[in-house]
């Protein structure tokens, strides 16, 4: 049976009406419109659109994030997490250096069956040995998802993104957005951020803008930018 994908949108809607202010809904097909995001929202699934393992303790979830970010695929970055998991890297009792963790990076891993090699074995190390000793001292403020990201921002090495992931994995919190270039692409191609702002001077900015746009398509701001992500990159692959 064919399924008629407007039934998604609401009662009302018009290709020229605006979801919020600056940014219309477009048509379903149209790639990548408001109508577009809607309506795979509605459909989606968590568990396809990369939410991390909700297991993780604190110190697994800072490691796999700081193994994250521009350059590093989600399948290098998950070999690697595995890798120095595997190794005791995020136990509790453990107290690794920089240079013993490097070491650990600097090993090929296998990422669908070839041997691959991390790209900044020197900066992610130094960064993920001084995170991992600040948070055995921290206590998270669980009830205050922001004020959690302030006190994560405060530890070199993480930015607002970095923090933002972290807080958004561990707490499945919707009270922060995970901007990257994917999704910042995304906005910028229907209107949601103006080109001018960027990334991380204008986070919070282009955060407010992306949990309003969810908040007027009543999706969870943490689905919405895993599907982005999950989309954009896929979109990326068929155009290179």
């Amino acid at each position: 049976m064919v399924v008629d994908p407007i039934q998604f949108l609401p009662s009302g809607w018009q290709p020229d009406g605006e979801v919020i202010k600056g940014v219309i809904w477009g048509r379903p097909e149209w790639v990548p419109s408001a109508a577009y995001w809607a309506i795979l929202a509605a459909t989606a699934d968590e568990a396809q659109h990369g939410f991390s393992d909700k297991d993780l303790t604190l110190a697994e979830e800072v490691g796999f994030c700081l193994l994250g970010g521009y350059g590093i695929t989600a399948e290098l970055n998950k070999a690697y997490f595995d890798l120095l998991r595997d190794e005791g890297v995020f136990e509790v009792d453990s107290f690794w250096s920089a240079e013993g963790i490097e070491s650990l990076l600097r090993q090929p891993a296998q990422v669908d069956g070839r041997a691959r090699r991390y790209r900044f074995p020197v900066q992610k190390s130094a960064r993920i040995s001084h995170a991992l000793k600040q948070i055995k001292v921290m206590t998270p403020q669980l009830d205050n998802h922001l004020a959690f990201r302030r006190d994560l921002m405060a530890i070199p090495g993480i930015g607002p993104k970095t923090a933002s992931w972290i807080v958004r994995n561990w707490l499945g919190s919707d009270e922060v957005a995970i901007l990257d270039i994917h999704v910042l692409r995304a906005g910028e191609l229907i209107g949601l951020f103006d080109r001018h702002y960027k990334l991380p001077r204008d986070y919070e900015r282009l955060e407010r803008r992306f949990l309003d746009f969810c908040d007027a398509l009543e999706v969870p701001a943490s689905l919405m930018d895993a599907i982005i992500w999950t989309e954009m990159r896929e979109l990326g692959r068929r155009v290179n």
